[in-house]
């Protein structure tokens, strides 16, 4: 009962937490020739396939690579590289491409929408024979967050331990978040592809002349039209008046449960999830109820 008033009392101040949009705009996914992409292409923008290395074959219905040719779709592909371009032609046009890299076949289906993704990124498939599913823990977790705090070292001692990790580093020119008495700078970022995880390290400048107080696992992790929280979070709740505060925090998957394959190249901004004196109250007033019983 009291932590079913609590769950109750969160949703009521601050609404749903998460919410998954329909299209991302940098897409990032492992190379597997047995599943069908489906890749959204706009009219008005163009969307770029990106393989590990040169592509030696496309097929495709319906495509037309002059403009001039009658075609629904629009590609552009200079032999010897390792990506292409489409460009969508009509309204609600679909077709299938296929695309011959590494003496595979990867299937793609090309539908026309004004949500296009703008970059498909491909990554050579993982060695099956010697991956070991693991469950994401959160002592693993941990473990990541503790991986990206000691990033630079591992880097150049233990090169081994971070070779898969993809590393963006923005400290020169952060990432802005500007959100009125508070601004969250992205200082760096970190994916962990096989545990489908991404870490930011933060800073949060409280502007204002009173004390910030915050719920760092609550945090709002946004990019396009989706929302994600942390899996965990490493960062101060409370920030001083004109104060600053800097840690991490992770997010893992969908909260759907799936993998987000979220690329460092999209453009996150990020949002905290303030504390309200009147929810806090109702919940510390709740809690002494039930330890002490109602009074007659």
């Amino acid at each position: 009962m009291n932590r079913l008033f609590k769950i109750l009392v969160s949703l009521l101040a601050f609404g749903l937490g998460t919410v998954r949009g329909s299209e991302q705009q940098v897409q990032d996914f492992a190379l597997d020739d047995h599943m069908v992409y489906s890749v959204p292409v706009s009219v008005m923008r163009v969307t770029t396939i990106s393989f590990p290395s040169p592509i030696s074959a496309i097929d495709g219905a319906l495509i037309t690579a002059d403009g001039k040719t009658p075609g629904l779709f629009q590609i552009a592909h200079t032999n010897g590289t390792a990506y292409l371009s489409i460009r969508a032609l009509a309204k609600g046009a679909v077709t299938n491409l296929n695309i011959r890299w590494n003496d595979r076949t990867y299937v793609f289906e090309l539908r026309e929408s004004e949500q296009a993704c703008y970059s498909l990124i491909l990554r050579s498939e993982p060695d099956k024979s010697s991956a070991v599913s693991r469950p994401l823990t959160p002592n693993r977790l941990l473990g990541l967050l503790d991986k990206a705090k000691a990033f630079a070292l591992l880097k150049q001692y233990h090169p081994e331990e971070v070779q898969d990790v993809d590393y963006t580093d923005s400290r020169a020119k952060p990432g802005v978040s500007n959100c009125g008495d508070y601004e969250i700078d992205l200082l760096e970022a970190f994916r962990f592809p096989t545990e489908d995880t991404l870490i930011f390290r933060l800073t949060v400048s409280n502007k204002g002349d009173k004390p910030l107080q915050h719920s760092p696992e609550r945090l709002q992790v946004r990019v396009g039209d989706q929302v994600f929280t942390p899996s965990v979070a490493d960062m101060p709740a409370l920030i001083a008046p004109h104060g600053t505060v800097s840690g991490y925090i992770a997010v893992t998957g969908t909260p759907t449960g799936g993998r987000n394959d979220l690329s460092l190249k999209n453009d996150f901004s990020f949002v905290l999830a303030r504390l309200d004196p009147k929810v806090e109250a109702a919940v510390r007033d709740f809690d002494a109820l039930q330890t002490k019983g109602f009074e007659k």
